[in-house]
C-alpha cells in the first residue's frame, strides 16, 4: 500500500453518521438489474458478490439499482481491475434520467501496470457538470476491496472512501444560485467500459486487449435511501434527510474535516476551482470561494 504516516488512522475511520431508518440493505440480486451487456455481469455468493467485465472496446457491462430515490447514501466495496488497466473506466455513480439530468460521480480511470489509478469525481445539476475533482489513491485499489460511498442530502453531497470524506459539495442554490440536485429521482449505477480516447494519460495510452477481459469485483451493496419515483415526493425526502442547514446530514465533524483536508492536500491532483482555462468568461465559479463543509 502507498500510505503516509496517518494512513492507518485514515483506513480505520468509519462513517460518523450512518443513515438509518429508511430503505436499506440487500444484495445484488435484490437491489440491482443488469441493464447493459448482462452476459458480462455475474453475481455469486448468494448475490453478495458481483463482477463486471470489459471484453472489448464496445462490450462492457452495467448494473442499475431497482430503486429510484431522492437523497440517501449508496455504498459498495470495489476491487478495481488489477494489472494493466489502461484505457478502462470503472464507474460508481447516481443519476436521474433525461437530458437535463442530475448526477453524482465516481469514475476510476485505469493506468498501466505500476502507475496509480485516477479517482475522478463530479456533480451534475440540470445537465450541467464541469465540477471535476480528481485524486490519486493513498492505497492500492486493486489489491483488496475498498468502500466507496456517495452521501446525498439536501444540504450537501459527500464522497467517502473507506469512511474518509475526500470531497464535499454544499448546496448554495438558494443563496448564491449554484445549481444543486434537489428533486430529480436518481438510480445508482456501476459500470465498466472502454474510454481509450481520454481515460489514460489523456488518451496517449490505449487498452491492451490481449489482457481482456478486464474485471472489476464488488462485495456487498447498501442503498440507504428515500425511495421516490416522481418529483412529488422530493419534499418528503428532504425532510427525512434534514432539509435545513444543520443536523446530522449537513456537517462533518472536526475529525472528518481534518481527514478530508489531509487527503486533498496530499492526494488531490485536479480541482476545477484551480483551472482558469475551464472557467466561463474567465470567472471563477462562485462556489469555489465558499465553504464546502
Amino acid at each position: 500500500m502507498v500510505m503516509g504516516k496517518h494512513g492507518a488512522a485514515l483506513l480505520a475511520l468509519v462513517l460518523a453518521s450512518a443513515l438509518v431508518g429508511l430503505a436499506a440493505g440487500g444484495n445484488f440480486y435484490e437491489e440491482c438489474d443488469a441493464t447493459w451487456e448482462p452476459q458480462n455481469c455475474w453475481a455469486y455468493d448468494d448475490g453478495n458478490r458481483l463482477s463486471l467485465a470489459l471484453v472489448s472496446n464496445s462490450s462492457g457491462s452495467m448494473i442499475r439499482s431497482k430503486k429510484q430515490f431522492v437523497y440517501g447514501t449508496v455504498s459498495t466495496m470495489i476491487q478495481l481491475v488489477p494489472g494493466d488497466s489502461a484505457g478502462t473506466v470503472t464507474t460508481y455513480y447516481t443519476s436521474s434520467l433525461g437530458d437535463n439530468h442530475d448526477e453524482i460521480d465516481y469514475e476510476f480511470l485505469g493506468n498501466v501496470t505500476g502507475q496509480p489509478y485516477t479517482i475522478h469525481t463530479n456533480v451534475y445539476a440540470d445537465g450541467v457538470g464541469n465540477k471535476e475533482m480528481q485524486f490519486k489513491p493513498w492505497f492500492d485499489p486493486t489489491a483488496d476491496y475498498h468502500n466507496y460511498t456517495i452521501s446525498w442530502a439536501p444540504c450537501m453531497i459527500v464522497w467517502y472512501i473507506d469512511g474518509v470524506p475526500i470531497r464535499a459539495f454544499r448546496n448554495y442554490e438558494a443563496s448564491h444560485g449554484v445549481a444543486f440536485p434537489t428533486s430529480q429521482p436518481m438510480y445508482a449505477y456501476s459500470s465498466i467500459w472502454a474510454a481509450e480516447d481520454w481515460a489514460t494519460q489523456g488518451g496517449r495510452v490505449k487498452a491492451d486487449w490481449s489482457k481482456a477481459p478486464f474485471v472489476a469485483s464488488y462485495h456487498g451493496i447498501d442503498l440507504d435511501v428515500c425511495e421516490c419515483y416522481d418529483g412529488g415526493c422530493a419534499a418528503g425526502c428532504a425532510a427525512a434527510f434534514g432539509g435545513g442547514s444543520s443536523g446530522r446530514y449537513c456537517s462533518l465533524s472536526g475529525a472528518q474535516v481534518g481527514k478530508m483536508q489531509w487527503v486533498q492536500s496530499n492526494y488531490r491532483i485536479y480541482d476545477y476551482c484551480a483551472d482558469p482555462k475551464r472557467w466561463i468568461n474567465g470567472q471563477k465559479p462562485v462556489e469555489c470561494d465558499l465553504a464546502q463543509y
